[in-house]
């Protein structure tokens, strides 16, 4: 049966706005959460980019549901082992309500620091060592590594939970879901492609897990609905590698210049028509996920959260 969350996005809301969204989306019948982990939001007119290991912990106190990011780069801002030591102690906050999630990444947040942003088939060459190490500091034993990419000396994590944080490995394209079939324990791509699903299954993700998620705009008024998702995610609607290459909100702002009003209003579920909700996340348990997360966007979450309570999530789950 497939499982409904809300997605908390750190690029467009701060700190305590995500917490009270948390906070609503349990009263309204979510059953997880998932988290951005950005260093820069898209575009200046989303506006925010809290730490997303900051969140995880105030949300371990906020509310019970779980946690997963969706998803981190464990490979360039972060050395794997920091990384390894803030899933681990994530995991024991939530009392073991935590999956990782890790992706090969992109310029906009890993380039920061001033290092080489390397191609697609290097970055996922990194991914894979990065989850190797990871994995074997969440045993909590003594790890030294000395690979292609990554040193590790003689570090031990003393704060690990009971069971090893499950990692979930994104990818948008064949090789990356093979490479999640792998080496993940679960599947991430945001877009219903049962050919991917089947991609996964294939290369070894068997029964796992496959996540997804979906942007939409909820609003009395369709049109002015349309706006808002034009106005913050036209960057959800590049074409090709520029999510991945890109280095700064402003190269991305220039970009969308390329997404008009109509592409968005017919990519994204606008406004409040209930079959059209249904209809897109539905579209994903069809497609074989497990679990689907849905954020809101702009600033109208309580209409939102109401309008899935009653009218969305009841729907869903009853098959109507």
């Amino acid at each position: 049966m497939t499982v409904y969350g809300y997605f908390l996005s750190c690029e467009e809301f701060g700190p305590a706005e995500l917490l009270a969204q948390a906070r609503a989306a349990e009263q309204a019948g979510f059953e997880v959460l998932a988290i951005s982990d950005h260093y820069h939001p898209w575009n200046d007119e989303q506006g925010q980019s809290p730490f997303v290991w900051s969140m995880i912990g105030a949300l371990s106190q906020a509310c019970s549901l779980p946690v997963t990011t969706l998803v981190t780069c464990p490979t360039i801002r972060m050395h794997p082992a920091v990384n390894a030591q803030a899933a681990a102690t994530s995991a024991v906050l939530t009392q073991g309500r935590f999956r990782f999630g890790v992706g090969t990444g992109e310029a906009l947040n890993e380039h920061v620091l001033g290092d080489h942003w390397p191609d697609a088939e290097v970055r996922m060459e990194m991914l894979e060592e990065a989850v190797q190490i990871i994995r074997q500091l969440f045993t909590g034993e003594q790890v030294t590594h000395r690979g292609r990419h990554y040193t590790v000396e003689n570090a031990r994590l003393y704060t690990v939970p009971d069971e090893p944080v499950p990692i979930h490995v994104s990818g948008f394209g064949p090789r990356a879901a093979a490479l999640a079939g792998r080496i993940g324990d679960g599947f991430v791509t945001m877009t219903p492609d049962s050919d991917l699903v089947e991609q996964f299954r294939r290369a070894g993700g068997g029964g796992k897990p496959v996540i997804g998620g979906l942007k939409v705009c909820w609003g009395p008024d369709r049109e002015q609905a349309v706006d808002t998702a034009h106005r913050l995610w036209p960057t959800d609607h590049l074409p090709g590698e520029l999510g991945q290459l890109l280095p700064t909100p402003k190269h991305f702002e220039q970009a969308s210049e390329l997404v008009t009003r109509d592409m968005i209003s017919s990519a994204v579920t606008c406004g409040d028509d209930v079959e059209e909700h249904v209809k897109a996340v539905r579209a994903y348990a069809q497609a074989g996920f497990d679990e689907v997360y849905v954020n809101q966007i702009g600033p109208d979450q309580q209409g939102f959260f109401d309008f899935y309570r009653t009218s969305v999530l009841p729907r869903l789950r009853s098959g109507s």
